[in-house]
């Protein structure tokens, strides 16, 4: 599915995007769904959310959302369906919804007895307007060059010169959408599951538009106090020296490197002295920074983790080099809107450099602390007070915790979960951010926890399934 195809799928449905004489209603309505779906057609329904860009103003700017509804393989009566909340900020869900019904979260989560409808958030994805930037690197330890800032500081300008309100690209916004949504579709009652980001979109319907909402799921949490990049670097670190700690524990990876720890901190030395030549081009403390966050939030790059710090330490650095082409991984655009509202103006700037003699930390300070020139660009208009503040709910909530994660660690769950009357937390050993995507028992804890939110979940299949980490060395 690709970009044009919007315009195909929004002029099948007769909506114009066109400012209308007067702002009105939100309209949802049914469109052709894109691509070959085979046997599954008869599972899948799609439309398209329109709604104003800006409640309760004068504007007559709309924003156009594409919705995949993924119905049920065997329906289970009195089950409500699961809304899908994407991470981020500035992933995407519908254009990914259909390849789900062949994967094996199908088999075990998704659309099995419930209902799961996906849709782009405002900004994203096939959504119009879209809030890209364009190819910049930046992953979650922020721009990852001064050049990446000017970058996203000059997309703030390209975005709000076309007329693009961005204020109202927001969770606040989100959950009012989800609420139009849920309304129009005739539902009286909805579940949410929420990954990474999702969870704190999550949260931000419980605190500003819970009508209807029977149960919550929330994949590898991220509360509303979390802190993004005062504390960041820490996080990054923790989770980097998790596994590290790991390989030193491991009889065979210890016995490969037995200098892990000490060669890790070196690393980090060499590179905040100076960029570091090699093969195919000089690399910085910010390349080396970004890399480690999206290795040790990855399955496979935590598990490669041990052999590419022992490599880089040796003046092997093709695992930076291979990271480079990741490191645009969102609608930029869309992302930043999200956290320079939501996020930043809760953080003080000057206590990100504040790591300590921790030289991996360290390394992430730079490209963390650029996220607030970034936002002073981006016009995102004052928060909402209650956003930074922590918060409790009544309704039913799983929360599911990665050990291994260097943007939403366990200790954030620990914390949140006190003040959900009837929260369950689990938190799975030897695995990485999004629990539910690699785990087959998170999966069918999901399962059953939406079967019924107000019983007691087993989560003891999450220490058999992984009792061990695995390391890959590449053999």
């Amino acid at each position: 599915m690709i970009r044009h195809l919007v315009a195909v799928l929004l002029a099948a449905s007769g909506l114009a995007l066109a400012a209308p004489a007067f702002a009105a209603k939100p309209e949802y309505r049914p469109s052709p769904c894109l691509g070959d779906l085979g046997a599954d057609a008869a599972r899948v329904s799609c439309g398209i959310l329109v709604v104003d860009e800006a409640r309760g103003t004068a504007s007559t700017r709309r924003v156009a959302m594409p919705v995949v509804i993924l119905k049920a393989s065997a329906p289970r009566a009195g089950q409500p369906p699961v809304f899908y909340l994407q991470g981020g900020p500035g992933g995407a869900a519908a254009e990914r919804a259909t390849r789900l019904l062949r994967s094996p979260l199908a088999r075990d989560m998704v659309a099995v007895d419930q209902d799961w409808v996906f849709f782009d958030e405002r900004g994203s994805g096939l959504a119009s307007p879209l809030l890209d930037c364009g190819a910049v690197a930046m992953n979650d330890a922020g721009p990852l060059s001064p050049g990446a800032a000017d970058a996203l500081k000059a997309c703030a300008a390209r975005h709000a010169a076309a007329g693009v309100d961005l204020s109202r690209y927001n969770e606040r916004e989100v959950a009012l959408d989800v609420q139009d949504l849920r309304q129009l579709l005739g539902y009286e009652q909805i579940d949410l599951f929420g990954a990474s980001y999702g969870t704190s979109a999550a949260m931000a319907i419980l605190r500003h538009a819970p009508q209807g909402i029977r149960a919550v799921g929330l994949d590898s949490p991220w509360p509303p106090e979390a802190r993004w990049a005062q504390g960041g670097p820490q996080m990054v670190s923790g989770a980097v020296r998790l596994v590290i700690a790991k390989c030193q524990a491991d009889t065979e990876c210890n016995s490969r490197y037995p200098t892990l720890a000490a060669d890790a901190d070196a690393l980090a030395v060499r590179f905040l002295a100076g960029p570091q030549q090699g093969q195919r081009r000089a690399y910085t403390a910010d390349d080396l920074g970004g890399f480690l966050m999206d290795a040790a939030y990855d399955d496979g790059g935590s598990r490669r983790l041990s052999l590419d710090l022992e490599a880089m330490f040796k003046g092997d650095y093709s695992a930076l080099e291979a990271h480079r082409a990741e490191r645009s991984p969102y609608y930029e655009g869309q992302h930043l809107t999200h956290v320079c509202k939501e996020e930043f103006p809760f953080e003080d700037e000057a206590k990100v450099a504040e790591v300590g003699d921790d030289r991996i930390a360290a390394l992430l300070v730079p490209s963390m602390t650029r996220y607030f020139d970034v936002c002073r660009a981006w016009p995102v208009g004052k928060p909402w007070p209650s956003d930074g503040v922590a918060m409790s709910s009544d309704i039913p909530t799983l929360f599911l915790a990665a050990e291994i994660d260097p943007g939403c660690p366990p200790e954030l769950a620990k914390a949140a979960v006190a003040r959900f009357s009837k929260g369950q937390l689990f938190i799975a050993p030897n695995v990485t951010h999004g629990v539910s995507f690699g785990s087959p028992c998170a999966r069918g804890m999901v399962q059953d926890f939406f079967r019924d939110p107000t019983a007691p979940v087993d989560g003891k299949c999450l220490a058999s399934e992984t009792p061990t980490f695995e390391f890959d060395y590449g053999d």
